[in-house]
Parts: C-alpha cells; structure tokens; sequence
C-alpha cells in the first residue's frame, strides 16, 4: 500500500526541476515563479532558500561544486554559498516570448535544458528547442519546433530518450546515442488525446518504466517500456509538475506542485496544493541522477 505524505507545504507557484543528491542526502527544487531554489532535507524537515532574479528553467548539481541552472535567459552556474549567478550563455537571445523550462543531466553528465513558448496574451507559438550543454559548456539544439519543453528521461539502457511537448497530448520516445548525445527516430511512445491529458516533469525507475505527472488532472502515472500504462496515482492536489525518485535507497517518488496563480474556490477540497510531497511504497527504486561535469 502506498502512502502520499506532504513533506514540505512549500505553496509554491510552480514547483519544478526535482534533483536527488545521493551525496548529500537532499532534494534540490525549484519555483518556477517564485523565481527560488530550494533544498529540502528529508531528515531535518529543513528547506533552505535562495531568490534567483528571474524565472527560473531547471537544475543540476555541477561535479565542480555548486549547481547549474537555466533561467529565462539562458544557462547560469550558481553558488550557493554566496548567492551568486554566473552567466553562461542564451542561445535563445534572439527569440523574445521563450523562456527556459524543464530538463536534467543525462547519465553522461551532459546538461539539458528545453525552451517555451511564454508570451500572453499573444496566440501560443511552437518557438521553442530542446538544448543540450556539454562539459565544455558548447550548447546544441537537439529537438526544435516546439511550444513547451516536457517530460525528459532516459531509459536504463539510455537507449531510448523520452520527451513531450505539454502543448500535445503525445510522449515522444527517440532512438539515443549515448556517446554523441543525439536524438533520432522521432516516435509515439504514448498517446494521452483520449483522456486529453498532458505531460509535465518525468522520470524513469530502475525497471525502466516512464514515470509522468499529469498537471491538472492530479495524477501520477506509470508505463512500461513498452508503453503501456500500468500504474495510475491521484493526489490531494490537482497540479503536479515533476518528479524524481529519492531517499537513502532511491524508494520514495518526491513530487511538486503548483498554485498556478490560484486562490480560493479554484482549491476547494485539495489538500496542500504547491506542496512538496513524497510518494512511499512504491516497491520500486529510481536510478541515481549524475552531476552535470563541465
């Protein structure tokens, strides 16, 4: 039996970007709209917090110490222990209604990070790419024509990549190349028109099946590699955005949330909407997340 347990009543705007750090035992997060960093310490209850000074994408830990991160102008280090934003480059400074948005590390510590359509109330715009920074912090664009970047994971194997954009109701799977960081052989992996959702922030279990957060609809759900969803959670809230696997033995599934802008009758009957929660008893393990290395 599985228990769904609020660790943390963040109220976050638009809770993002979960990395467990096996090392040091915490989850980094953020707060899209915040624009604020969190890490959240399982043990202590504690989340330390920092203000970044613009919206924020996603996040890694960097191997040389520190993180790295995009916000909507691009790819930063950030430290810290001072507070400090270094930039890294925007390859996206010529495109003015796209921000970054979701992404991770691959297992090959390459950072990736997609861009978004974001400008209201102008019609909605298919501008956006996927991105990928390698340890000698050159960037290239991976996928591109898309509305909003979604749903990055690998398989065990990383053989195959998964991603979506939340402007469709598909979760795309390609053929990857480990050694080059390439995507080719765009396919279907899972097709949600139907039940007419979408996919937000995803993650992958050491069996390999694709883990998804279904944002306002209040679900979690799992497919096997073959994509066939085989597991179905509803939480207290109706606004989860990612997820990630972490604790000691990587067993709990540590989700976000969101308040989205919402107040009052929009959150009748939800408990802890923009909370952190944490997933137990899942009887499967995630795999560990490697630091980005440039």
């Amino acid at each position: 039996m599985i228990d769904i347990e609020c660790v943390l009543d963040a109220k976050a705007e638009l809770g993002e970007a979960t990395y467990w750090d096996p090392k040091a035992e915490v989850l980094w997060w953020i707060d899209i709209y915040g624009p604020t960093i969190h890490r959240f310490d399982p043990k202590t209850k504690r989340d330390d917090t920092w203000q970044a000074p613009e919206y924020l994408g996603t996040l890694s830990v960097r191997e040389k110490g520190g993180l790295i991160v995009t916000m909507a102008s691009g790819f930063y280090f950030f430290d810290p222990a001072t507070g400090r934003f270094d930039k890294i480059v925007d390859p996206e400074s010529d495109i003015a209604d796209s921000r970054f948005n979701d992404g991770k590390t691959d297992r090959q510590g390459r950072f990736w990070s997609g861009t978004m359509w974001e400008a209201p109330p102008k019609p909605p715009a298919k501008i956006g790419s996927l991105w990928r920074m390698d340890a000698d912090l050159g960037v290239h664009r991976i996928i591109e024509g898309i509305g909003c970047s979604n749903g990055l994971a690998w398989s065990p194997d990383d053989r195959v990549m998964y991603f979506t954009d939340s402007h469709t109701n598909l979760i795309l799977a390609y053929d990857f190349d480990a050694a080059s960081g390439n995507a080719t052989n765009r396919r279907v992996f899972a097709d949600l028109s139907k039940e007419g959702y979408i996919v937000d922030g995803s993650t992958v279990d050491a069996e390999g099946n694709y883990w998804a957060t279904i944002p306002f609809k209040g679900k979690v759900l799992a497919f096997d590699p073959g994509g066939k969803l085989i597991r179905t959670i509803d939480l207290p809230c109706d606004l989860p955005t990612c997820c990630e696997f972490g604790g000691k033995d990587l067993d709990t599934l540590y989700v976000t949330t969101a308040l989205y802008s919402r107040s009052g009758r929009d959150m009748t009957g939800q408990k802890n909407p923009g909370g952190l929660f944490a997933i137990h008893g899942l009887g499967v393990k995630g795999l560990p997340l490697v630091p980005f290395r440039g």
